[in-house]
């Protein structure tokens, strides 16, 4: 990197048109493409079958107790500020996000949903700022081999929970005190 180089914030993404979606990760911006129909429907579907009992039925026989935002902006450091596909928090951590942009504590969960685009750098760059920044769990979701796999945080590292495809109906933190039918998060096969 070159040492006179002014290493990019969330100044520099609030200068870019409203309708341009990117990051910033370890000082550079980066720009991403806007995303497939199946990639906005997988994270549709994670905000019903997670978020709705986790999210939505707070205090309506739900679990509870998170807050799940797709496609939120959330500062993890100055020059780190992500934008994941889904990302959640414990509502006794975040009290109210609504007018908060970004978010500025570190999430409980991420989701991202891989496209040909970025699936080098959600498993790669991403997953190794989220474990420096210590958000506890992580999944990785891939619409052409129809995985979801759950990763937790265990010194400093992760380490995978496993792997989950159609057919399985699984508990999966953070979110185990539901049944999630894998194969309900992608579109029909």
């Amino acid at each position: 990197m070159d040492p006179a180089r002014k290493l990019a914030t969330y100044d520099d993404l609030r200068r870019l048109p409203e309708d341009v979606r990117a990051e910033v990760v370890a000082g550079e911006v980066r720009v991403m493409p806007s995303t497939l129909p199946r990639h906005s429907r997988i994270a549709r579907a994670i905000g019903r079958f997670v978020g709705g009992p986790f999210d939505d039925d707070d205090g309506f026989d739900g679990p509870g107790g998170w807050w799940i935002l797709p496609d939120v902006d959330v500062e993890l450091g100055p020059h780190d500020v992500v934008r994941p596909d889904v990302s959640g928090w414990r509502r006794d951590r975040l009290a109210e996000p609504w007018e908060e942009r970004p978010i500025a504590i570190v999430p409980d969960w991420v989701c991202e949903i891989l496209s040909p685009s970025n699936a080098k750098h959600d498993r790669l760059t991403k997953a190794d700022l989220y474990a420096r920044v210590a958000v506890p769990h992580y999944w990785i979701v891939d619409p052409v081999e129809r995985l979801l796999e759950a990763f937790a945080l265990r010194d400093g590292g992760w380490f995978r929970l496993g792997a989950f495809s159609d057919g399985d109906v699984v508990r999966v933190a953070p979110f185990e005190a539901i049944e999630l039918d894998v194969g309900r998060l992608f579109p029909p096969a």
